[in-house]
């Protein structure tokens, strides 16, 4: 299906389930399975999805609040989900206080939970040994604590290489104290089989700040960075990029040297166009097509065309499924999800998994509930769940 006709479908549908609908019409037509709500009015919203697999087949679904009614910027607060059935269904299994933009995984059958413990917080790693119900409490550098400081993430890929595993971390702790320009690229990565709750286990690279002379002075601030093995076995971190300047986004290719210890950045060709660069988005690399594979804000040419001046950060109302061979030349498969207001829908923060021949994601959904609907784009009133069947033939 071509990108107007899917527009057009969710024009249509937006157009038959308007925000005047009856309490809880969304129940059937918020796309996806709807994993948890959370009202405008409640003020908090949903935010940073993280999804994972148990070795029993169940899926774990997490995400935080945040927002003026949230505790974001004190101590936040995270919740857990189970599905015993594929993500048909989900059940609340725990509610975590002191996690924030945190990133389920699983290592050598043991589960972890790793991020900050508020906004601009601590990095902080908790595990459980009962499937996700109970967690440790990271009190000290024996128990969890990992980093003191202002420190910033998302749920991003964790990934094994070379015997390690490898998380990107942001230090927020930049010399101008702005958004996007007070973030530093950096990677953390420890020994597999070390105890993860250690901070001594945990080694971190140098820190690669804001540079106000990057893209002709354009450039905004990186974050959010992708650990990656590129096709010749180098390791990079791939940063989303903010660039107010142009609706064509991009991403920042940050090469990981000297055993994780040294970040390098060569910013004349380390910026690479990129649909949908200007938001959060993961890669993995699938073996069975030999292929990198994202899901991504992706934003259509008539998009583009209808909101000229608009912060391309802010258009997250189309998510679209891409590869590429090499990580600097991608392909675009297919839109997956897409609505046509810019405004107060949005299919964003997407995690996911390769499964089989199937990938399922979650995304941090903004839509109509009933209830006035989402505050914006930007925040989300929704959790929910998807599977793509056969996305290697999409």
């Amino acid at each position: 299906m071509s990108i107007s006709k899917t527009l057009l479908l969710f024009w249509v549908l937006g157009s038959v389930f308007s925000p005047i609908s009856a309490q809880n019409q969304w129940k059937k037509t918020v796309p996806g399975v709807v994993v948890t709500h959370s009202p405008q009015a409640s003020g908090k919203y949903i935010g940073s999805p993280s999804l994972t697999r148990l070795p029993n087949g169940h899926y774990l679904a997490s995400h935080d609040f945040f927002g003026p009614e949230s505790d974001e910027h004190i101590r936040a607060t995270s919740q857990i989900f189970l599905s015993k059935n594929k993500g048909k269904s989900w059940d609340r299994i725990a509610v975590i206080d002191g996690a924030f933009w945190s990133k389920l995984f699983s290592l050598d059958d043991q589960l972890y939970f790793l991020g900050t413990d508020r906004h601009h917080g601590h990095t902080i790693i908790r595990k459980s040994t009962d499937g996700g119900k109970t967690w440790t409490d990271p009190q000290d550098a024996y128990t969890g604590l990992l980093l003191e400081g202002e420190y910033h993430c998302a749920p991003m890929p964790v990934v094994q290489h070379d015997g390690r595993v490898w998380r990107t971390m942001e230090s927020a702790m930049g010399p101008i104290q702005q958004w996007g320009k007070r973030y530093g690229a950096m990677v953390l990565s420890a020994p597999i089989g070390a105890d993860l709750l250690k901070a001594e286990n945990w080694q971190i690279s140098n820190v690669l700040y804001y540079d106000s002379t990057y893209l002709e002075g354009n450039f905004g601030g990186w974050l959010e960075g992708n650990v990656v093995i590129d096709p010749k076995g180098e390791m990079y971190n791939i940063l989303r990029v903010d660039d107010k300047s142009s609706l064509e986004e991009k991403m920042a290719m940050v090469r990981v040297k000297d055993g994780g210890t040294q970040l390098i950045f060569d910013p004349k060709k380390g910026f690479h166009p990129f649909s949908g660069g200007s938001k959060k988005f993961a890669i993995r690399y699938d073996p069975e097509s030999n292929k990198y594979w994202t899901l991504a804000n992706h934003i259509p040419e008539e998009v583009k065309m209808a909101n000229p001046d608009k912060n391309p950060a802010r258009i997250r109302n189309t998510l679209a499924l891409l590869s590429s061979d090499d990580l600097i030349n991608w392909d675009m498969r297919e839109i997956i999800l897409a609505h046509p207001d810019v405004e107060y829908h949005g299919f964003q923060y997407v995690d996911w998994q390769f499964e089989g021949k199937n990938l399922v994601f979650l995304s941090r959904t903004a839509f109509e509930d009933g209830e006035g609907g989402a505050r914006n784009s930007h925040d989300a009133n929704f959790l929910t769940f998807h599977r793509i069947k056969r996305f290697r033939s999409r």
